[in-house]
């Protein structure tokens, strides 16, 4: 065997580290899918409150919708989960390491979400609400009848694209000392005095949003079809 390779897999696939590293890594992985569970459905909940808010609101409600969307995508949420974990303390108000990781990933994503939701809801031909009010139907039931499941269509690529960048920014928690997935390879790096934990952490992520990527491509390309008619 080649020198270069022998030393190559040496530091990078080493078996007794990656046995060795495996318990913090499924621990971490464990957290990981448990920060995206959470994080996820409310981030895209409050996106979708944010949209509809916009969409049925008048002039004053938009253009405070529009500062709180600019204002949240504009924060990095590492700079957010800081101001969450560390400075909330300040003001008396202290929250545990994974509620502050939620809240900083949901408040970031909820103005990108928030974006998504508004741009597709507002994209819907105003004749066809005023098509459904003719027929005796609610604003919210509009809504939610007529234009949400049109909007969904159309911003289905851009939702599950911004769903993968979440689960990607849930390796912040590392900074309230939350053992995510990367913090546990991390850990397990400095334990075994090799780096193959962070190479089975990488394949872990790959494994794990490899088909979220694979969504989002096929979801594109039934939008540019679809555009295309």
């Amino acid at each position: 065997m080649p020198e270069w390779l022998d030393l190559l897999l040496e530091n990078f696939a080493d078996p007794d580290s990656a046995t060795k590293a495996w318990p913090l890594l499924r621990q971490g992985l464990w957290l990981t899918l448990q920060l995206t569970a959470v994080a996820l459905p409310l981030g895209m909940l409050a996106g979708l409150v944010i949209g509809m808010l916009y969409a049925l609101g008048g002039r004053i409600t938009r253009a405070v919708l529009i500062v709180y969307i600019d204002l949240f995508r504009a924060f990095p949420v590492l700079v957010l989960l800081i101001l969450v974990y560390v400075g909330l303390p300040f003001v008396g108000l202290t929250l545990p390491a994974f509620a502050a990781a939620v809240l900083a990933l949901v408040l970031n994503n909820s103005g990108y979400f928030g974006e998504i939701f508004r741009a597709g809801l507002i994209s819907i031909p105003y004749g066809q609400r005023e098509a459904a009010a003719a027929l005796g139907l609610s604003p919210f039931r509009t809504m939610r009848l007529v234009v949400l499941p049109q909007a969904f269509r159309a911003i289905a690529a851009p939702l599950a694209s911004n769903a993968l960048e979440l689960v990607k920014a849930t390796s912040i928690a590392s900074l309230a000392s939350l053992p995510e997935l990367l913090r546990s390879a991390r850990v397990a790096q400095e334990q075994t005095y090799n780096p193959t934990p962070l190479m089975l952490a990488a394949l872990m992520y790959f494994v794990m949003l490899w088909p979220f990527a694979r969504l989002v491509a096929r979801l594109e390309r039934r939008m540019l079809a679809r555009g295309a008619r």
